[in-house]
């Protein structure tokens, strides 16, 4: 951001800030803080290690601040303010889950992204209650400001868990390590869960090589390292009876040459239909017992969006982030200069903006700045004919 730019934002931030009600976590005293201002250094400097006790000493230092991000422990801590981790003495910490689109698409318009990590936190949701027994009630859904979710999970049961054992959790909800032959056992009911999401994948895999023709189907087994011509004539003679044997979760299914191989993990193909299946979550951040997490009704610097807590999942599917997280920072409008042409619709105003000066409302030209997108303009746009 240039100097008028950055002032600009952060007045509109100011504004927000001055009336705003910022909720704190529960077990405030325990909670670490972290912010990050408005600077115009390159290098982003955080201001950590601090504490607060109650909610208004919080809206004080924020009001006075003005901070560009604003963030609290996911851990709970004796003295969070100490300097050091090892003197703040650890007491345990949430359960967290970061969707965000970094992990999941990348290079599509905004819109289109949030509607892809929405769709992927409904499957995470899914996953945690359908499959590993946490209730909806006890998970606490945040949109993060940004591109996408968090969702936090304070059951004291798994409090004290350490990163291990938040890693197998990570681990079952991204697909990680599993295991063909245990995935291929024959299994009474349904089979839900990753035995059915493989056995689904797999029957994908098996079915495109029984769409081709047959020779060319072949021709590409056959040139795979280690499948001959023979071992590609009977997969192929038997692929019909396989994916028959995988819709079935009481089937077992023994794996013949070529299937051993395309179960391998030296095959991309069949591992990019399991991670398609995946919550793709951002590992790190649940494994790691020491995190700043984004504080709800704070303003994400990246986007001017609000960060907000939802009631619940059921209000997920209606959650527009681009109505939703919109702050209302005044009705005027702002000369920009935009550094390329975007399509995008905000507040239910659908907008084609040009390279160059023209004329947005308050909260476009927030987001605008804020994502880097433009810069305020010193001039006034041209006249429209």
């Amino acid at each position: 951001m240039n100097p008028a730019t950055l002032e600009y934002v952060k007045q509109k931030f100011h504004s927000y800030y001055s009336r705003a009600f910022l909720p704190t976590p529960p077990s405030l005293e325990q909670r670490e803080w972290g912010f990050i201002f408005f600077d115009q250094s390159p290098k982003v400097h955080m201001r950590r290690h601090m504490a607060f006790h109650s909610r208004d000493e919080v809206t004080s230092y924020v009001r006075t601040m003005v901070p560009r991000h604003m963030y609290f422990s996911t851990a709970y801590y004796a003295l969070p303010s100490a300097a050091t981790m090892n003197e703040k003495e650890w007491c345990g910490a949430d359960l967290i889950f970061d969707l965000d689109a970094d992990h999941i698409v990348q290079k599509v318009p905004y819109e289109v992204m949030l509607e892809r990590v929405k769709a992927e936190t409904f499957k995470l949701i899914a996953m945690l209650t359908d499959e590993l027994g946490f209730s909806e009630k006890s998970l606490h859904l945040v949109f993060s400001g940004g591109r996408g979710y968090h969702i936090h999970i304070r059951d004291l049961e798994i409090r004290q868990w350490e990163s291990a054992q938040r890693r197998e959790l990570v681990d079952y909800v991204c697909g990680i390590g599993l295991d063909p032959a245990i995935m291929l056992q024959g299994r009474e009911g349904d089979g839900g869960g990753w035995p059915l999401r493989y056995r689904e994948a797999l029957m994908e895999e098996v079915q495109q090589y029984l769409e081709m023709e047959r020779g060319e189907a072949l021709r590409c087994l056959a040139g795979k390292k280690g499948i001959g011509k023979g071992s590609a004539e009977k997969f192929m003679n038997s692929a019909v009876d396989l994916v028959a044997a995988l819709s079935h979760p009481s089937t077992a299914v023994i794996p013949s040459r070529v299937l051993q191989l395309i179960t391998s993990e030296e095959y991309p193909p069949l591992k990019e239909r399991i991670a398609s299946r995946a919550a793709l979550t951002d590992e790190p951040v649940t494994t790691d017992v020491k995190r700043l997490i984004r504080a709800p009704a704070s303003l994400h610097g990246g986007s001017g969006l609000r960060v907000v807590e939802l009631s619940g999942p059921k209000d997920l599917e209606a959650f527009d982030p681009l109505c939703d997280a919109v702050v209302d920072f005044g009705e005027g409008m702002v000369n920009v200069d935009c550094a390329f042409p975007l399509a995008m619709t905000m507040m239910g105003e659908k907008y084609t903006l040009t390279k160059g000066l023209q004329k947005v409302p308050e909260e476009m030209a927030v987001f605008l700045c804020c994502r880097g997108i433009a810069e305020i303009a010193a001039v006034a746009p041209p006249p429209v004919h």
